[in-house]
């Protein structure tokens, strides 16, 4: 059923858009799973405007060990919950679904990234002036609410929704599945993040998977290629959870629903029956039509006193590309060329044979921001 393409993306970290719209013909009453709230547009004021009725979700992978076990935090060596207190966005996603719900675009904000907090008040209610700091020191002083304040002055885009996963909710959503391919050119061993994989496809299990997303030390690129990674992550993902192995098992699919009910944070306006609107809405959506991109960059290590490595957008595509969704149109473009001149010719020109059927000729794509698609091989190369 292609009812299930986008709104998983929607509900969770890399895990994304797939989840909630199966809940339209598995039914509500079969999923015991329930919503956590967050108050996320709290005393949030002079917003963008909605320029259509496309709609924009934010999604936190926060690095919250709640939930974990014990064998579970030595397997990835983050530490305890009390080791790690307070709350870090580990990975931060804007996913725009067109007003037709015919597309989806899914673009990777680093966590990095230079910008302005605005002032605000701290958690003992003092008010801090405005600074200039890393995009994810936004959620850890303000949470929710200061991280979109943040986001929305960015990119000039509302944001309409807000998710937000810990480590225990995306390994619960993986195993529910019954893990997720990936493809890995080179091979990894990664001290940091703790992952050994030869290269070639190896199908992860939560933990394992959870270290795959986090993994950035062991080819050089950082965050970028871990950003990357995760974008080939989701369109696994979302191949696996509208396969027919999924789709036509029940149990599975209620497993899945149940693990993401339980472990994702949704803003208080949100609702199950939202979810599945969204969900037929967009049940024709198909996987080549789910655009995965980071937000172009000029400088990945642009160094700031008391931030040091910081990472700055680029002054001409960024704006271009939220120019782009706040007008709701494709992030590529596709240009059907004309027959040549010479083909003409040749055409109009006498000849004995019977006139045959005019070729198709095949579209350029232009891709100004390095997309790709849910469809395309997990082994293909970073960009």
């Amino acid at each position: 059923m292609k009812s299930t393409r986008v709104t998983r993306i929607i509900t969770s970290l890399s895990i994304g858009v797939l989840a909630i719209s199966a809940i339209s013909w598995l039914g509500l009453s079969q999923i015991t799973g329930s919503l956590k709230r967050v108050d996320a547009f709290a005393g949030l004021n002079s917003r963008p405007e909605k320029a259509s009725s496309a709609v924009n979700y934010l999604l936190v992978g926060s690095d919250t060990r709640e939930g974990l076990t014990a064998a579970e935090l030595r397997s990835l060596r983050v530490g305890s919950t009390r080791t790690a207190a307070g709350q870090r966005s580990d990975t931060i996603l804007l996913v725009h679904i067109s007003k037709a719900r015919d597309k989806a675009v899914i673009i990777s904000l680093p966590r990095d990234t230079l910008v302005t907090i605005p002032e605000h008040l701290d958690a003992n209610g003092k008010t801090v002036s405005a600074v200039r700091a890393k995009l994810n020191a936004s959620f850890s002083w303000g949470g929710a609410p200061l991280l979109i304040q943040v986001v929305e002055a960015q990119t000039g885009l509302r944001i309409d929704h807000y998710v937000e996963i810990g480590f225990a909710g995306f390994a619960k959503m993986v195993d529910a599945l019954g893990g997720i391919e990936v493809c890995t050119k080179k091979a990894i061993n990664d001290p940091k993040s703790h992952l050994v994989l030869s290269a070639g496809i190896h199908t992860l299990g939560g933990i394992e998977a959870l270290k795959y997303v986090r993994t950035r030390d062991f080819d050089g690129m950082g965050d970028l290629g871990r950003m990357q990674r995760q974008q080939q992550f989701m369109s696994s993902v979302l191949k696996k959870a509208t396969s027919a192995g999924v789709l036509l098992n029940p149990s599975r699919m209620i497993s899945f629903l149940n693990a993401a009910m339980a472990t994702v944070k949704t803003d208080s306006t949100l609702n199950s029956s939202d979810l599945v609107t969204l969900a037929k809405q967009v049940r024709n959506l198909s996987a080549s039509k789910v655009r995965t991109l980071t937000v172009p960059l000029s400088n990945v290590g642009y160094s700031v006193p008391g931030l040091g490595s910081t990472v700055l957008w680029d002054p001409v595509l960024a704006p271009i590309l939220f120019q782009k969704l706040r007008d709701d149109l494709p992030v590529v473009t596709e240009v059907t060329p004309s027959p040549s001149s010479s083909s003409s010719k040749k055409s109009s020109s006498k000849s004995t044979t019977k006139p045959t059927a005019k070729a198709s000729v095949a579209p350029t794509i232009i891709d100004q921001f390095k997309t790709r698609t849910a469809a395309e091989n997990p082994c293909g190369a970073l960009r």
